[in-house]
């Protein structure tokens, strides 16, 4: 890998490891004495921005490049985690957190492309896939930061601090990055709001952007209901083998991006896309179908599959129209909100036919899907538009 790689992999262990609004909920209840609503809307915040922000985004990256981009990301993101140590509040916290949601959207509609610019040609797929990984870590470690410093008699959210000063290295670092950006054709116009969203006429576009909303709703869906399911399905204890449940899903996903990262060193991206979409349908069905001792593999199994399909779909569609890459990141990041939508969905089928195999059916559809996109991406490539 080129030394210049590391600037990025480090933004994607600050993609992680800033990301622990789930962990500060809980803390941010008891000190606010917040109901459930109240919050509910910390992790709203910080997810809508992907929604509102992500083409807006991938626009100014055309305008001003990707390197503009991530340094915008990181300073707005270390204004937010510079809020809470100005004041305290509930207003306060949400405002940072949703500060903080902006600038870690805008890291990704960056970083995700920018990873082509500087990896060696036919290198793009397996750097993404390993910068997951690193971005996996950064999501285990934020989490740990927080509690060991709660252990040590700190507030809860000196935790912004630490946040802070690991952004600022990272701003350092993407600062003195030499990177050239992937140069524009000449007959293609500026980008913008409308030229982005026009691009789902393209079918092919939308295919791939509608497979990554499903896998992002799918993913935060397993998370989400893994536990409930073993505890409803197979009377795991709550408190203890249930929730067990997501730590292990969490530790298959990193493997399978490690492994993955190796793999794409000799097999194609579009290749392994089929590998992964199909372990995914066998770990979904296993989970939904099977005995008890046959639904914990699947939980790994699952794993294994899903940890490489963000960053194999990403790949695959900037590959194939390079041009359009400020456009289509916006596109595809927007795409994560799918994480807000789908758990939705398990819920009201959940509710509907009061049955939680009933909840991840949406998972396993939404994996037979990917596993369609993985057979046409296969297909050769034809002129797009």
């Amino acid at each position: 890998m080129k030394m210049r790689t590391l600037p990025i992999f480090f933004a994607f262990f600050v993609m992680g490891f800033v990301d622990a609004v789930g962990t500060l909920v809980g803390f941010a209840k008891d000190e606010y004495h917040l109901s459930g609503f109240m919050a509910g809307l910390l992790p709203f915040f910080g997810f809508i921005a992907f929604a509102l922000f992500s083409v807006p985004g991938g626009v100014l990256m055309d305008k001003r490049g990707k390197k503009f981009l991530m340094l915008l990301s990181l300073v707005i993101v270390l204004v937010g985690e510079a809020l809470p140590a100005l004041t305290t509040g509930y207003a306060m916290l949400v405002a940072a957190i949703f500060l903080i949601g902006i600038g870690m959207t805008l890291l990704q509609v960056a970083g995700n492309p920018i990873m082509r610019d500087v990896s060696e040609a036919g290198r793009f797929a397996r750097n993404l896939t390993f910068a997951q990984f690193i971005k996996g870590l950064g999501s285990i470690a934020g989490p740990a930061v927080a509690i060991a410093l709660v252990a040590r008699g700190l507030a809860w959210n000196s935790i912004f601090s630490v946040f802070g000063v690991v952004v600022a290295i990272t701003l350092v670092g993407v600062t003195l990055l030499r990177v050239a950006d992937e140069k524009k054709r000449d007959d293609k116009p500026a980008a913008s709001i409308t030229s982005s969203f026009a691009l789902l006429g393209n079918p092919f576009v939308f295919a791939m952007i509608f497979g990554l909303f499903l896998y992002v709703g799918a993913e935060v869906g397993v998370n989400s209901w893994i536990a409930t399911f073993l505890n409803q399905k197979f009377q795991f204890d709550l408190g203890s083998l249930a929730t067990g449940g997501i730590a292990f899903f969490f530790v298959a996903l990193s493997l399978g991006r490690l492994i993955g990262s190796a793999v794409l060193n000799f097999m194609s991206a579009r290749q392994f896309l089929l590998v992964t979409a199909a372990l995914s349908v066998l770990g979904t069905l296993g989970i939904m179908l099977g005995s008890k001792e046959i639904a914990v593999a699947s939980i790994f199994v699952t794993g294994l599959g899903f940890g490489n399909v963000f960053p194999l779909i990403f790949s695959i569609l900037i590959d194939r129209m390079p041009e359009r890459s400020a456009e289509l990141s916006g596109l595809l990041c927007m795409a994560i909100a799918g994480g807000a939508v789908m758990p939705l969905v398990m819920g009201a089928l959940n509710d509907v036919f009061s049955s939680v195999t009933a909840a991840m059916a949406v998972p396993f559809v939404s994996c037979l899907y990917i596993l369609a996109l993985a057979l046409r991406a296969g297909r050769p490539a034809t002129k797009e538009a």
